[in-house]
């Protein structure tokens, strides 16, 4: 079994342009024993951080960044730091966003109505050399293995008469 190392020899970056989330993160981090924390609200002032050689051993970003997004971030801390751990921290839970955040290999996905101990349980998996999803995330990627991947035969049909250039009405009067 391996032992997952002490956040309190961590070096963690939090990021999110909200104050209260970066703060709560942080609050909860340090309740567990995080000594060494940097909190951003800009991509730009954390790339700065590592351009000057500062290195982290674990990421938690957001997805809604007001300078770059979110998902350009991740391949840019891939590049940077390829073997430091991304937690997400995000309020959304679409398919699309979750099966483009799996295909990056991000080691957890956290959504942020979870509880606050979530982080916690997150960050300590990712550091044991496993991934992390929290409850919201799982029902969120079960739901969307049920519904299939592919239109149904009524939905293809609306597809082809709204590339014909038909109107809402239009459609709805030819159904």
């Amino acid at each position: 079994m391996r032992k997952t190392p002490s956040l309190s020899k961590m070096k963690i970056a939090i990021l999110d342009d909200h104050d209260l989330v970066r703060e709560g993160l942080h609050a909860v981090l340090q309740q567990h024993g995080a000594c060494y924390v940097d909190k951003f609200s800009t991509a730009h002032a954390l790339m700065a951080q590592l351009e000057q050689g500062v290195t982290y051993d674990i990421f938690s970003i957001d997805l809604e960044l007001p300078d770059i997004d979110g998902f350009q971030l991740i391949h840019r801390l891939r590049l940077s730091c390829p073997t430091a751990p991304i937690v997400v921290c995000t309020i959304h839970d679409e398919v699309w966003t979750l099966r483009k955040l799996l295909s990056m290999e991000v080691e957890a996905i956290v959504n942020k109505t979870s509880e606050g101990d979530t982080i916690i349980k997150a960050v300590h998996e990712v550091l044991a050399g496993n991934h992390y999803y929290c409850p919201a995330v799982l029902k969120a990627m079960a739901s969307a293995q049920v519904a299939s991947a592919h239109p149904s035969a009524r939905e293809l049909e609306v597809l082809y008469l709204i590339a014909q250039g038909k109107t809402t009405r239009e459609i709805a009067a030819a159904m």
